[in-house]
């Protein structure tokens, strides 16, 4: 027969465990319905193609710049930022797919884009229609902000194809290169860029194109429009590519005679994948320069230590050279914290409170320059002319600015 002492111990231990229990379960359900709920910022971007590095680069800006809002406290008195990242593989039928799905996300409060124009140009009526938040920190076509939507919900500091061909025909003409032949993709990356070089021209700039030859994307030679558009009398190419491309191009140049080998001027997009890599030693074989925005090399010292020390927290990255596709970092990185100022200015994670407040952010002083104010109700470009240099590929493959 059991031992009433024992049984009422027994029962006793039992009638604390249960409360104690109960009290664990009450401190837990309160704590998790004190936690704040993030504020969501998406990312669609081309994660899945091949060669590719520029999702990656917005991915590492983002990441960083979310990292330091989060430790000084978030957003909206303690909300974290927290990052959706969505692939589109450069196909925009999967872009058109992940926005629809994004803005369906109650607590998103924007999207950012990738490097591919001609993605996010077949985006913009899902952006309209759903009214999403879209920021483009790498993709330069006019339209993508140029597009007619009233609001304009598309924010952009990047490049636009309007400041691009202007300083890439300048340079030539600068370096004595009055006679210019045009290798455009044929996209709406393309076109958007021969409209530009077209209007510059016009303007009686001292600088001619002797003609424009259009490529495919993944075309497997250019050296017969290349040679063609020598022919034609060209001095030196403007090239609009993407890294496969080029580097197709580059080696095939490398393998001509040197007295057949005109200067390459090329557009940026070079610079969001492995294009050091597949193009080879043929790199050095040819004289090739291309645009950007930004060098780390440059950057204001205290704002560099800081987004150093963020990204090594994020990431591998350690030093400047471990960085690829520099302006998408850098782009990523100071617009995530200008949205950041934009969402407390609105009080609220609502899109069109936040779009409205992107307009009224006063001032940030950023990685790439202060901007003072980075937007405003007609101009949601937040780069300018004077952000662009001219760079070339060192001998270790890495990306610095020259003279020009």
């Amino acid at each position: 027969m059991p031992n009433p002492s024992a049984l009422r111990l027994c029962a006793s231990f039992a009638g604390k465990v249960a409360t104690a229990v109960l009290l664990a379960l009450s401190i837990g359900a309160t704590a998790a319905a004190a936690a704040p709920v993030p504020v969501l910022v998406g990312l669609d971007a081309e994660f899945g193609l091949d060669n590719s590095t520029s999702a990656q680069a917005v991915e590492l800006g983002l990441r960083s710049a979310i990292g330091e809002i989060n430790r000084a406290g978030g957003v909206l008195g303690g909300r974290p930022i927290e990052l959706v990242t969505k692939d589109h593989r450069s196909i925009p039928a999967r872009g058109i797919r992940n926005i629809e799905e994004f803005a369906r996300m109650p607590e998103l409060v924007a999207v950012f884009g990738g490097r591919f124009s001609p993605v996010i140009i077949e985006e913009l009526p899902t952006l309209k229609a759903t009214k999403t938040l879209f920021m483009a920190p790498w993709s330069s076509a006019d339209m993508i902000v140029d597009n007619g939507m009233q609001p304009n919900y598309v924010y952009r500091p990047s490049l636009r194809d309007s400041l691009a061909m202007p300083k890439l025909l300048e340079t030539a003409k600068k370096r004595g290169l009055r006679q210019v032949g045009l290798l455009l993709t044929n996209t709406s990356w393309g076109r958007s860029n021969l409209a530009a070089a077209e209007k510059f021209v016009a303007s009686g700039k001292g600088i001619r194109i002797v003609q424009t030859a259009w490529y495919n994307w993944r075309d497997q030679t250019l050296v017969a429009r290349y040679k063609a558009l020598r022919d034609a009398g060209a001095q030196a190419i403007v090239l609009v590519a993407n890294d496969d491309e080029a580097a197709v191009l580059v080696r095939e140049v490398a393998a001509l005679p040197a007295a057949e080998r005109m200067p390459i001027l090329s557009h940026w997009g070079v610079t969001g994948g492995e294009f050091t890599r597949q193009a080879g030693p043929a790199l050095h074989q040819v004289d090739f320069s291309v645009i950007q925005t930004f060098s780390f090399f440059t950057a204001d010292k205290q704002q560099l230590a800081r987004f150093m020390a963020s990204a090594a927290a994020v990431s591998p990255i350690r030093k400047i050279e471990d960085i690829h596709g520099p302006v998408g970092v850098a782009h990523a990185y100071d617009l995530m914290h200008i949205l950041a100022k934009a969402i407390d200015l609105a009080g609220s994670a609502d899109r069109k409170a936040v779009r409205d407040a992107l307009e009224k952010v006063r001032e940030h002083r950023g990685l790439i320059k202060h901007y003072a104010p980075p937007f405003t109700p007609g101009r949601h470009e937040a780069l300018g002319a004077r952000e662009l240099l001219i760079a070339r590929y060192r001998a270790d493959g890495v990306l610095a600015p020259t003279g020009d």
